[in-house]
């Protein structure tokens, strides 16, 4: 019989409701063999104390049920966000609070391209970009060019729907005024009216640069120094469990994961979707292909779910509104994938017994995903399906009230309380709607499983961040959006928890601390339940234990 381990804590917070808070903890072959006082927890048998923990307190892994893997490698790419950010390696990044610092910033880099031997024919291609902070200034190819006339320059924006370019990328991308494809942006009017703005918004328009820049672009391929890299930052954050909500599943990709996972130092367990945004897999095809995958699953690596995704960004002001539209007058967003073709692929899927993640993020596409999805149900019952709609910022009580009795849980984007709020209120929502932006309590009320998430790299990995938000949903500017729709502490902790396991089917094995479940904490040297709710962000994170394997922060 393999021995057992001990840990003491100062606390343990458990989020199992039979059994609040406990001391002691014994773990077994990597799973929680008893939680509880040392006496209770010794009635296994002979075991090792170990007191490590002993000034600090536990708490169930976090679970982040939405981001990406490619937080570990953009920052091999330059940073053009607005916000100051923390790479993995600790590095801060000042945010660029104007146009002209970003196009300083971008001519820098030129710069020091070229000073490496690297000739204007490669691409410079950067990240973070959001225009929405410059008072409804759009980047324009003057812009750019202004940065470099001869290298194609590539920028995504944070919001990973839109991307600007340079007169020399649209050149190589063979994008004029003559094209059709739906989300080449051209200037209104005037001696310009009609030509291109090097603003390319969703999938369709991006695509067009992206098959041009190939590997070194912003959705290359997938590498080993990149997912270990995102699993040092997992750590980090406290995170031992982490979906990567859009991933190609290639060859490559798997080969990748599989090799990073099966390392006995890989920090985080990771569950790949099949991203399957535009119908154009073919949804047979791809439910055939995330099946077979599910055959090589471990503890650390999880084949199985699918992401779709139906609307746009609302801050990019490509998401699907319902009237009365956009606050400033925008024209209404795009259908990333029709619903039609939404509806006839997620059928697919789901009589496959595979589980969906659906994008939505204005309120006129969730509303789509969920009168789809009901009819998926209708002709084919499958109790316990648990597909999940994702960020669903603009979700009222009746769409939450439809999806409780459709079993459709709801993984809410809480940062945008923080990154977006004030503009939501002012340029994209206006004041009633902003005061619903994740609407947590009213999901909670309608008795939807409620989940929160950072989807980084748009914004920072962090669940207690997230957690920060959902409790206070405090802008910026100082507004508090929608006071009443606030959480609790502790249901904040379970959003991000047993919430993201639930809407992952693992709630089984993570989630709480309780017996026969993985060994999965995070150990921090505050008590989130002690502290002000108004510095819950600032918890600090000592490490993580997954499956009983110890890590430091």
């Amino acid at each position: 019989m393999s021995a057992i381990t001990v840990y003491r804590a100062r606390k343990i917070i458990t989020l199992n409701p039979m059994q609040p808070e406990a001391t002691h903890i014994a773990v077994r072959d990597g799973r929680i063999l008893s939680v509880g006082s040392l006496e209770r927890v010794g009635e296994w048998g002979a075991f090792e104390l170990d007191e490590r923990f002993a000034d600090q307190v536990l708490m169930p892994g976090l679970v982040e049920g939405h981001c990406h893997l490619k937080e570990g490698s953009m920052w091999d790419l330059p940073y053009l966000g607005w916000f100051d950010r923390r790479d993995p390696q600790g590095n801060v990044w000042p945010g660029l609070r104007s146009m002209e610092a970003v196009v300083a910033r971008l001519s820098e880099v030129d710069s020091q391209m070229k000073a490496a031997g690297r000739g204007g024919a490669e691409p410079l291609i950067a990240w973070g970009f959001d225009p929405i902070y410059f008072g409804g200034e759009r980047m324009t190819v003057e812009h750019l060019d202004r940065a470099g006339r001869t290298r194609p320059i590539v920028i995504g924006h944070a919001n990973g729907h839109l991307m600007n370019v340079n007169s020399a990328m649209l050149k190589l991308a063979e994008i004029t005024r003559d094209s059709e494809v739906e989300g080449v942006v051209r200037f209104e009017g005037g001696a310009r009216g009609g030509e291109l703005t090097g603003e390319l918004q969703e999938p369709a328009a991006m695509f067009l640069v992206l098959k041009k820049i190939g590997s070194a672009g912003l959705l290359g391929p997938m590498t080993e120094a990149g997912v270990r890299s995102f699993a040092r930052l997992a750590c980090m954050q406290g995170v031992t469990t982490a979906a990567d909500l859009a991933n190609k599943l290639g060859e490559n990709d798997c080969a990748v994961l599989e090799s990073v996972t099966a390392d006995d130092a890989c920090r985080v367990r990771i569950l790949p979707a099949f991203q399957a945004f535009h119908g154009t897999h073919g949804a047979a095809q791809g439910a055939e292909h995330v099946r077979g995958l599910m055959a090589r699953n471990t503890d650390r690596l999880r084949y199985g779910l699918v992401k779709m995704m139906l609307d746009g960004s609302i801050q990019g002001f490509s998401a699907r509104l319902r009237w009365p539209g956009h606050f400033n007058g925008a024209a209404n967003g795009i259908w990333v994938m029709a619903p039609s073709q939404y509806e006839a692929d997620f059928e697919t899927y789901h009589r496959a017994g595979l589980t969906i993640h659906t994008h939505t993020n204005g309120d006129e596409a969730s509303l789509a995903a969920i009168d789809a999805i009901e009819r998926v149900l209708v002709r084919a019952p499958r109790p316990d399906h648990r597909h999940t709609l994702q960020h669903g910022q603009m979700i009222d009580a009746p769409m939450f009230r439809r999806m409780a009795a459709l079993g459709l849980p709801a993984n809410l984007f809480a940062n945008h309380l923080w990154y977006w709020g004030d503009q939501h209120y002012e340029m994209t929502m206006g004041p009633d709607r902003a005061h619903r932006l994740d609407a947590c309590a009213s999901a909670l009320a309608a008795g939807v499983p409620l989940a929160i998430h950072s989807d980084a790299p748009v914004t920072p990995l962090g669940p207690l961040f997230t957690a920060w938000c959902a409790v206070n949903r405090v802008t910026p500017k100082g507004r508090v959006l929608g006071e009443r729709e606030r959480l609790t502490v502790l249901q904040a902790l379970h959003a991000i928890t047993l919430g993201p396991a639930w809407t992952l089917k693992l709630d089984h094995e993570i989630g709480s601390i309780e017996c026969g479940k993985r060994a999965d904490f995070c150990v921090l040297e505050d008590d989130p339940l002690a502290v002000d709710p108004a510095t819950l962000k600032d918890l600090r994170v000592r490490g993580t234990v997954l499956s009983g394997r110890v890590f430091q922060a």
